[in-house]
């Protein structure tokens, strides 16, 4: 059986607070939504502002291959007809071959809201609908707050329904537009519909409030509906939208149904989801359900050790059905095959002592504030070392910062070097914007003559957190630096209560990974050394 997808994140999506995309950004979307392969997206209000008026102009140009755009508005208003009223002439304007009405189904919103009486909002669904309808649009019907509204008053919540199906409305979506309906009452109430509708196609349109937006969305669609609508990644007024990312997998792998053209189509899923996010300028949701970066990250020991014999036995699909990848974390509720899965993953021949080794090692540098999490440079550049054939690139000797404020210059800061570069000593000094630049400068310097790949690495981000803040300047300070090549970006951590000192292991580990395990170089000949 095929469930209709109907996307309204440029619509109900915008909402979400922390929103705003512009005309170019709403089409971006729409070709993504429309390749991806869903059956409706719904553009927006077009009598609502003139951003969404230029969308729907604007998206006539786009050749799109599955969907069909709809244009959302509600009936018209109180003692007005349909054909001089302003809403449904802009949903008329808007030139789609879809048109998506929404009408109050509580007697709650007829009378305090709309202060109007049922009858005449049974006229304002009935007429609007039937001259849409006249227009040879398709008319899908939103009967907003239906299952709170059929709560107060069963019978006029199935006149609404009725009324909609009078003016020739091609699907009825139910709405749990608070968001505070259980499943079970959804099931109820779709079977009820169904009942009195026989043969009616029926939607689903639910919010998050009660955190249940998706499971209320398969229930609907185990009692009947044939329309499933919300947005990606869930984004939403409030709690948000159903989020079509879950919802489609569910159906397509999970419960038997049909949603897209192609089931190779749900390999773009997290692409999809990562994509709209980044147009919306919101960070990606690691613990999203099949689309999260974490949402096959395994962390625990045992879990791991599991997962080396069989993959099943921690994950309840193959990630790469929906475009996710596998991946092991490393930290201190680690066991030896996370350090040997990493290993593996880097491509680094670790036999199990060394694994072991290394673990013992993160074991304890956990305890002292590192996070290896975020810092996978940190533990490859570690099972490397572990290694028997290791040699290092280089051994410190020591290292001095020197912070100054000298009147009429500012703030100054040097750092000196002095390394053991395989039996050369090499002492250089620079000056930077802070100490930690100054020390990323002093090293960089004593090691280019040997090393001129390191001209292409680039900080290209530092974080610094306070661990233990009550101790004042005093506290645990913990670093993670990324670093880029242009081809690769890895990142490193260190900690401690001297934020130098921290700022220091990261960054030794950064520039021993670059040249080491990321990108690794024949080096120049030792005599290049001045």
């Amino acid at each position: 059986m095929t469930i209709a997808i109907y996307d309204t994140t440029l619509r109900d999506g915008t909402q979400r607070e922390g929103i705003s995309l512009s005309l170019a950004d709403k089409l971006k979307i729409t070709r993504l939504l429309d390749n991806f392969g869903v059956s409706y997206i719904e553009g927006g209000w077009p009598g609502s502002n003139p951003k969404d008026a230029a969308y729907f102009e604007a998206v006539q140009g786009l050749e799109l291959k599955h969907a069909k755009i709809a244009a959302f508005g509600s009936t018209c208003r109180k003692n007005s007809d349909p054909s001089d009223d302003p809403n449904i002439k802009a949903l008329e304007d808007a030139c789609t071959p879809v048109v998506t009405v929404v009408g109050k189904t509580s007697m709650l919103h007829v009378t305090e809201v709309l202060q109007t009486t049922p009858d005449e909002n049974l006229r304002m669904i009935r007429d609007s609908l039937r001259y849409l309808k006249s227009l040879g649009k398709e008319v899908i019907y939103d009967a907003e707050h239906f299952f709170d509204g059929c709560k107060l008053d069963m019978e006029y919540g199935l006149d609404t329904l009725a009324a909609a199906l009078d003016g020739g409305a091609d699907v009825l979506v139910l709405c749990d537009t608070n968001g505070g309906s259980m499943p079970w009452e959804v099931t109820r109430f779709v079977e009820m519909v169904k009942q009195t509708f026989p043969g009616v196609a029926l939607g689903i349109h639910t919010h998050n409030d009660g955190e249940l937006a998706v499971a209320n969305s398969l229930a609907a669609v185990q009692a009947g509906v044939v329309q499933v609508q919300g947005t990606i990644n869930g984004y939403g007024e409030r709690c948000g939208n159903a989020n079509l990312c879950s919802i489609v997998a569910d159906l397509e792998l999970k419960m038997g149904y049909r949603c897209l053209p192609d089931r190779d189509n749900l390999r773009q899923l997290v692409g999809l989801a990562r994509t709209v996010a980044e147009i919306a300028n919101l960070a990606p949701d690691n613990h999203l359900a099949y689309v999260g970066k974490s949402a096959f990250a395994h962390k625990g020991g045992i879990h791991v050790a599991a997962m080396r014999r069989n993959i099943h036995s921690y994950q309840h699909i193959d990630p790469e059905l929906v475009g996710n990848e596998m991946r092991v974390l490393v930290s201190d509720l680690s066991g030896q095959g996370n350090l040997l899965s990493k290993a593996e993953e880097f491509g680094l021949d670790v036999s199990q002592a060394e694994a072991v080794k290394v673990l013992n090692e993160i074991k304890v540098l956990e305890s002292q504030g590192f996070v290896f999490e975020g810092a996978e440079a940190s533990v490859a550049i570690r099972l490397h070392r572990a290694r028997p054939d290791y040699k290092p690139v280089f051994t410190l000797i020591d290292y001095t910062v020197i912070v100054e404020d000298r009147q009429g210059r500012g703030g100054l800061s040097e750092a000196m070097v002095k390394l053991d570069i395989e039996g050369d000593v090499v002492h250089t000094a620079a000056e930077g914007n802070g100490p930690v630049n100054a020390l990323d400068l002093a090293l960089r310097k004593a090691l280019l003559p040997r090393y001129p790949q390191l001209a292409d690495f680039q900080l290209a981000d530092y974080k610094v957190r306070i661990l233990d803040g009550n101790n004042g300047t005093a506290a645990t300070t913990r670093v993670l630096i990324d670093t880029q090549n242009g081809k690769q970006r890895w990142s490193t951590v260190g900690a401690g209560t001297n934020i130098i000192q921290a700022s220091w292991r990261a960054l030794v580990d950064s520039v021993e990974y670059g040249l080491r395990v990321a990108h690794p170089q024949p080096q120049t000949a030792p005599e290049a050394v001045e």
